[in-house]
């Protein structure tokens, strides 16, 4: 499928989302990412009795660090994060607070790659990473089911074989 681009060049929103399970994922690596800030300060609760106001007040940081990291990031990076491959570009659109769109052309692929990490696995996701002759660096395509990741990849690698460029 080809997204249409409106007069003025600047091409429409990326058609596909990611899995609905990256919501998960994201939610999960915010929760962790709080874990050890939540120990230190239950830590310092433990053995320091003379602070309380402090205390207090750092756990309540870190409960709503974790709240807006659980309860609202995962949300609102999935109603922004989009993606589409056509036999001309990479398009990628990505973060929540910073927003970037990426089109890479497929004559610039060098390489294609997927990465699982430990919560891809156990939720069946995998991410994309397409490599291209760009000082941007890499094009990623976050949390995709790994059935229409490894399509992905077969559908990239068949379209750059057909363009034989030289990726520079």
């Amino acid at each position: 499928m080809s997204q249409p681009v409106p007069s003025g060049g600047i091409m429409a929103a990326p058609a596909w989302r990611p899995s609905p399970r990256a919501k998960l994922l994201w939610a999960v690596a915010g929760a962790v990412s709080w874990s050890i800030p939540l120990v230190a300060v239950l830590v310092w609760m433990f053995l320091d009795e003379d602070r309380r106001g402090w205390q207090g007040a750092a756990l309540a940081l870190v409960v709503l660090g974790v709240a807006i990291s659980v309860g609202v990031v995962p949300f609102w990076r999935y109603a922004v994060h989009r993606w589409e491959i056509t036999d001309e570009a990479v398009y990628t659109r990505t973060g929540w607070l910073t927003q970037e769109s990426r089109v890479a052309p497929i004559t610039r692929i060098q390489t294609v790659d997927t990465q699982r990490g430990p919560f891809e696995r156990m939720l069946g996701l995998a991410t994309v990473t397409v490599t291209t002759a760009s000082s941007a660096g890499a094009v990623t395509i976050d949390a995709l089911d790994l059935a229409v990741a490894e399509e992905t990849v077969g559908r990239l690698t068949e379209i750059a074989a057909r363009h034989r460029g030289d990726a520079t």
